[in-house]
């Protein structure tokens, strides 16, 4: 199909398509077009990596933006409305991916689009986005936004949900399966298109969203899958050819070597952080004597900047290896890390990354070869290795080939032996991937959605609650049809004992007040209990949350693991009610930082650090220590929970170091993570801090300032003196604490200080002393014709101690390491 001929686009479309070279569409694309989506009909596209689906989508978006609402209007007022054209949700999976697509989709804003991303903040409404014509969002992010009754949701046209086969994910599925359904019952209209590379029941998926099928496995360049074994590649066709291993190679540096020598790059997917960081050390020594001097100059430009995003051994490690031309990518690094490496990968600057299965999901990193190295992972659930699913390989596999750049791609498993030659091909490179299931039936999830389902108003009766989760895709996949039903009447209880949901005089369901502010915070309700037990239970002074004969006030950790497990009892967080005589009682101290860390590290909401060999005496020891410090009772040693509650502590303890201005590096290898982890930990703490905050305030617990500081000084890794300082835009940790020690102890000091002070304090970089004038709200900034006082200049080691010259350095950027900046 001639681009001159897709109906219903806007008439600048084409001549579009053509600058950017493309003349026709893709088979899959001009089939999609048939099947409607350009005049509004929803449309599941099932189609391999690199074939055309962001194009699909972005017909779908602009042709719904330039038709605006379907229903004809009925009045001058109607038609005018009318006239505001449409507006396109596009739902990813992943932050990183969202920047992606926000790149890709502004430039259209040349013909007057308005495109926006939001990805974070769960208690706003997204206000700003009501005037944006495309917005791309998480599938958190749209939640939240249901959640707080964004308005601007009812004006959508058109829904994308990119990697849709992510509602078979146990942790993230059921969001994106409860949104789509809202968001489609907010709008019987809604266009919905959902896109996947591998969806191995295409077809369930399509009868769930009442769509149109496109099932297509075409390339635009040949996809090869085969295995190497031996001195060859064994291909699925039957070909064989020769690709031999030196003596001291390994295969895959053989397989790496001859990618380089056809002027290809190679993506390694290895199971383990530390397996992606060793290959890429060892590949490095397999890629430079491939790279030329142009390119061995611009990688050492790209490790430079690698160093500076943190000062840690992972982040050196990092950069060795890009010197090499080579490079890791894994959940570990911090964000600024892996957009150099995608980038530089992209540039096919980088020639071979090796990463954890993380980057397949959606980032595009596309490579000549793809070698799938270990096709087994750890499964702590089931005690050892266990086999990846062939859906997760398929989707690593279709990172092989860009189109334009590659003749070809191929994606290669590795067999050690003969009879493991015959299994991978049975296993992965013939077979079908697994059908997408849906999880909405764990408790964890269903706790969670009901509540915001009521809070939200999509429900208002156990009946119309029921009837909601009947337009699920669990609904239209079960065969148990009590069990929905059975899981939801649990969940209900749970939310009225916990007092988040109450039952009105007619049968009606009714959120709280705290019921409808833990949805607002995006909260799971355990998370919620667990925060108001431990909070009321130091306001009233016995250090315990219960009494000795009480028992658990939450589920057991692990329920819902299992999506098909029936629910465990429960009982309530919050049973004790506020007494009257509240205010008579003994006032304690506020909590410390270390106690309130604690509390959100046992919530559900908190990844918690494992307990590696050796910590548990060290935890134990350190829980006895600090007793005193935690919100609610400590488990018995013997308890089962008391393993779960140390491995909180450790998480705590990571929290109150980066607060207390440890270094990340020391950090990071203390606990044996990656600088990537400690930011994650700290923006999740953040997050559940402010929540807790919130609580504290509608509770009337009088906790909200301790809590305040304790979350300001984890935003900003800082001690207690430095919280107004850091929170100045464009200072930080190091440099708060330098410019404290020049004297400058708050705000208003550095609002009024003395130039030549701060940018001593700041080793005479001028452009960043201005510029932190200039937020402070300083009346004059410029640092023209100023002079460093030598007396503010720290020493190497940020200490202030007069330095000598005071001469200026180099006015680059140094690592802050503040939350904001990440």
């Amino acid at each position: 199909m001639d681009v001159a001929d897709i109906p219903g686009v806007p008439d600048w479309l084409p001549d579009h398509l053509r600058a950017d070279g493309i003349e026709s569409l893709y088979p899959p694309q001009a089939e999609a077009v048939d099947a409607g989506v350009t005049r509004g009909e929803n449309l599941v596209a099932s189609v391999p990596t690199a074939s055309g689906k962001t194009l699909v989508a972005t017909l779908a978006m602009l042709s719904s933006v330039e038709r605006g609402g379907r229903s004809a209007p009925d009045s001058e007022n109607d038609e005018a409305a009318s006239g505001r054209g449409g507006k396109a949700l596009y739902i990813v999976p992943l932050r990183a991916l969202a920047s992606e697509k926000r790149e890709e989709f502004e430039q259209f804003e040349q013909y007057g689009l308005d495109v926006g991303v939001s990805t974070g903040n769960y208690e706003s409404e997204g206000g700003w986005l009501a005037t944006k014509d495309i917005v791309v969002a998480t599938s958190e992010k749209v939640d939240s936004l249901v959640r707080n009754d964004a308005p601007w949701l009812e004006d959508l046209t058109c829904v994308v949900s990119d990697e849709v086969h992510l509602v078979d994910d146990g942790q993230r599925g059921p969001t994106l399966e409860v949104t789509l359904a809202k968001l489609r019952q907010l709008n019987p209209d809604l266009q919905t298109v959902a896109l996947s590379a591998t969806i191995g029941n295409a077809e369930a998926l399509a009868e769930w969203l009442d769509a149109a099928l496109v099932d297509s496995d075409w390339r635009p360049i040949e996809l090869k899958k085969g295995v190497h074994y031996g001195q060859a590649l064994h291909l699925e066709d039957g070909s064989q050819s020769e690709l031999s291993v030196r003596n001291s190679e390994k295969p895959t540096a053989a397989i790496v070597r001859d990618t380089l020598e056809d002027e290809g790059s190679t993506l390694v997917f290895v199971n383990s952080r530390r397996n992606a960081e060793a290959a890429a050390g060892r590949l490095a020594s397999t890629v430079e004597p491939h790279l030329t001097p142009d390119e061995k100059a611009q990688l050492a430009d790209v490790a430079d900047e690698i160093r500076d995003v943190s000062d840690t051994d992972t982040s050196d490690d990092l950069a060795d290896a890009v010197e090499g031309g080579a490079a890791f990518h894994h959940a570990g690094l911090a964000s600024g890390h892996r957009s150099l490496v995608e980038d530089a990968f992209r540039d096919r600057l980088v020639k071979v990354v090796s990463a954890t299965p993380t980057l397949a999901a959606g980032v595009n990193t596309p490579s000549r070869r793809v070698v799938v190295r270990d096709w087994r992972r750890y499964d702590g659930t089931a005690g050892g290795m266990q086999p990846l699913s062939v859906l997760e390989v398929h989707q690593m596999m279709g990172r092989a080939g860009r189109p334009g750049l590659d003749p070809y791609g191929e994606a290669l498993l590795i067999a050690n032996s003969h009879d493991e030659l015959d299994e991978l091909f049975e296993r992965y490179v013939w077979a079908d991937p697994e059908p997408v299931q849906s999880k909405l039936a764990a408790e964890p999830a269903l706790r969670t959605h009901i509540l915001a389902t009521v809070a939200s108003g999509f429900a208002n009766s156990r009946e119309g609650l029921l009837e909601f989760l009947e337009q699920t895709l669990y609904a239209s996949q079960t065969t148990e049809r009590g069990r929905l039903e059975r899981v939801m009447d649990d969940m209900i209880e749970y939310l009225e004992v916990n007092e988040f949901m109450e039952h009105e005089a007619g049968g009606g369901l009714t959120a709280t007040s705290l019921g409808h502010t833990v949805s607002r915070l995006y909260l799971d309700p355990m998370s919620a209990a667990e925060i108001i037990d431990g909070l009321r239970a130091w306001k009233r002074g016995d250090g315990r949350a219960r009494s000795e004969s009480e028992p658990t006030s939450t589920l057991a950790p692990d329920a819902g693991a299992d999506p098909d497990a029936e629910p465990s009892g429960f009982t309530t967080a919050s049973d004790l009610a506020d007494d009257a005589d509240q205010d008579e009682q003994a006032e304690r101290p506020d909590p410390t930082a270390m106690g309130l860390y604690h509390l959100v590290a046992r919530t559900p909401d908190m990844y918690e650090l494992y307990l590696r060999s050796g910590d548990e005496e060290e935890y134990q020891m350190l829980a006895f220590e600090r007793e005193e410090e935690f919100l609610g009772s400590m488990p018995s040693e013997f308890d089962p929970a008391f393993e779960d509650w140390l491995s909180a502590l450790k998480t705590a303890r990571l929290l109150e170091d980066w607060a207390s201005e440890v270094d990340e590096d020391e950090i990071t290898d203390r606990y044996g993570v990656g600088p990537g982890d400690v930011r994650g930990k700290v923006e999740t703490a953040q997050w559940l801090l402010g929540a807790a905050e919130s609580l504290a305030g509608e509770l009337g617990l009088g906790l909200a300032p301790a809590i305040r500081e304790a979350r300001v000084r984890a935003e900003h890794g800082v001690r207690e003196e430095l919280t107004d300082l850091a929170g100045v835009r464009g200072v930080g940790r190091k440099r708060a604490r330098r410019l404290y020690q020049a004297g400058i102890e708050d705000r208003a000091d550095l609002r009024e200080a003395d130039k030549s002070v701060v940018l001593g304090a700041l080793r005479g970089r001028e452009r960043t002393a201005e510029t932190v004038l200039e937020n402070a709200g300083h009346r004059d900034p410029s640092m023209e014709g100023v002079d460093p006082d030598a007396s503010a200049r720290p020493d190497e080691d940020g200490d202030a101690d007069g330095g000598s010259e005071g001469a200026a350095e180099p006015d680059d950027e140094e690592d802050q390491s503040s939350l904001g900046d990440f």
